[in-house]
């Protein structure tokens, strides 16, 4: 790479000090911020949240040099994986999102944010990833730089690259990104339509605001566990789907996209309080509404959709594999007592008083044949049978080759972004960053210069992979 240029460096205001961003770019389709954003280092070299007193930095290169990134819409397919940039041909193309790193649900959100066109910036903890990170997909398609939050003039950077977002996501415990001086009070002045997206386990109040708490905590709390297993087991943990991505990743999302909306209508930002918990809470409202109407008990294995009924339940089958069996409607159940020669005078749907009998004997009938025989059994038939595959097996099975379910992305195979749109082509995910490869280059695009640059990395407030 070769240097550019020195400029002087001019005076720019500062992020704290009210004055409005220039915003007339913010409405342009991403070419056009591309196009507007073609300047010269003169003309973007500013001066402002260089900490006063620069401390020593052990393995500092001496120059700086600086590429500013060239967008392309489309990747060439041929082109190195892992240099190939971000597809921006989705609905969301045009936004820009902040992402302060963090694990499950926050990732997941930028995830499906970037999966759709967004431009997502993850602002990474300055030394080496974490084990596994370089091809977890929950941190593809997206730009990494490394700022040490802590260090002086961390904030006032933050704060500058938030000018020219329409949102930033966090999820850090109520009060950290306050103390770390990136609260939405510290944006809002330079960026009053800016989205804050917040989330939690417990949410920002209540009496456990404070506290620890992972994915089985918050739906435990919900009233999303206790329904899930037989009635002679404890709830086993249905992974962190529910928690994590269902009521949460996902609740984030929703949330930034309907302030964003809001924010363009009103020239006013939000802040966004996704909890877990409510997201949780969320995905129990049929449930509740069943109570209501009394066709739900809170006995575990005793109602229609927890396994109580034959006929929405999983059987073991003679190779120790499973099927799955979700013939919840009459014409469905017909068909599986079809294919399976069962007479429906001797078996009603819905006469509870049969269900345990029933049972026993569906476990008899799918545990004397392997899986495969059941696949090829229900294969043209609309009983609702599905095989049970592993995560593994999943994607070779042919209904996933069809529609690409599941993509290769840098050796990984992962789910395909969804969901899918048809007037924006087939997204295309591009492998993890290294944290903090992409530290000058995004700097640059928010206007620092190389003098501004070279200072911040001595003072160790930006970090790059080659000091690993």
């Amino acid at each position: 790479m070769t240097a550019p240029p020195q400029a002087r460096p001019r005076p720019c205001s500062s992020p704290s000090s009210g004055s409005p961003p220039d915003r007339s770019s913010w409405s342009r389709p991403r070419a056009s911020l591309d196009a507007a954003s073609n300047t010269t280092d003169a003309e973007t070299t500013c001066e402002a949240g260089v900490p006063a007193a620069p401390r020593e930095r052990r393995g500092v290169p001496r120059d700086v040099a600086i590429v500013r990134r060239t967008r392309v819409s489309t990747p060439d397919p041929q082109a190195d994986p892992q240099t190939r940039p971000p597809t921006a041909t989705g609905p969301l193309a045009g936004l820009r999102i902040l992402e302060l790193a963090g694990i499950g649900p926050g990732p997941f959100a930028a995830m499906v944010l970037a999966d759709a066109g967004a431009e997502v910036i993850r602002i990474d903890r300055p030394g080496e990833p974490r084990p596994g990170a370089n091809s977890d997909p929950l941190l593809r398609s997206r730009r990494s730089i490394a700022i040490d939050l802590k260090a002086p003039g961390a904030a006032e950077l933050v704060a500058r690259l938030a000018t020219r977002a329409d949102a930033l996501i966090e999820g850090f415990r109520p009060g950290v990104a306050e103390r770390l001086g990136v609260g939405p009070r510290d944006l809002h002045p330079a960026n009053p339509a800016l989205v804050y997206g917040r989330i939690t386990g417990w949410g920002q109040t209540g009496p456990r605001a404070s506290r620890a708490g992972h994915d089985l905590d918050y739906i435990a709390l919900a009233g999303a566990l206790h329904p899930i297993g037989p009635p002679d087991h404890p709830p086993p943990p249905p992974l962190n789907y529910v928690g994590d991505f269902g009521g949460g990743g996902f609740l984030l999302a929703f949330g930034v996209l309907a302030a964003i909306l809001r924010a363009r209508a009103s020239g006013e930002g939000e802040v966004v309080d996704a909890a877990m918990i409510d997201g949780a809470a969320a995905q129990t409202a049929m449930l509740h509404g069943m109570r209501a109407a009394g066709l739900w008990s809170d006995q575990r294995e005793a109602n229609l959709l927890d396994g109580a009924a034959p006929f929405y339940r999983t059987y073991e089958t003679a190779d120790g594999e499973y099927i799955a069996v979700g013939a919840l409607e009459p014409p469905f159940y017909a068909e599986l007592l079809e294919a399976l020669d069962l007479d429906p005078e001797r078996w009603p749907q819905h006469d509870l008083a049969h269900w345990p009998g029933q049972r026993r004997e569906l476990a008899e009938i799918f545990g004397s044949r392997t899986r495969a025989h059941w696949e090829a059994v229900f294969a043209d038939r609309d009983a609702c049978v599905a095989p049970v595959l592993a995560p593994g097996e999943a994607p070779e099975h042919p209904h996933h080759r069809e529609r690409r379910t599941f993509v290769d992305v840098g050796g990984v195979t992962q789910p395909a972004p969804a969901p899918r749109f048809a007037g924006a082509g087939e997204a295309i995910p591009v492998p993890p960053k290294v944290p903090g490869a992409d530290t000058f280059e995004v700097l640059a695009d928010a206007g620092l210069g190389t003098v501004e640059l070279t200072r911040l990395h001595h003072a160790g407030v930006v970090w790059t992979p080659d000091e690993g």
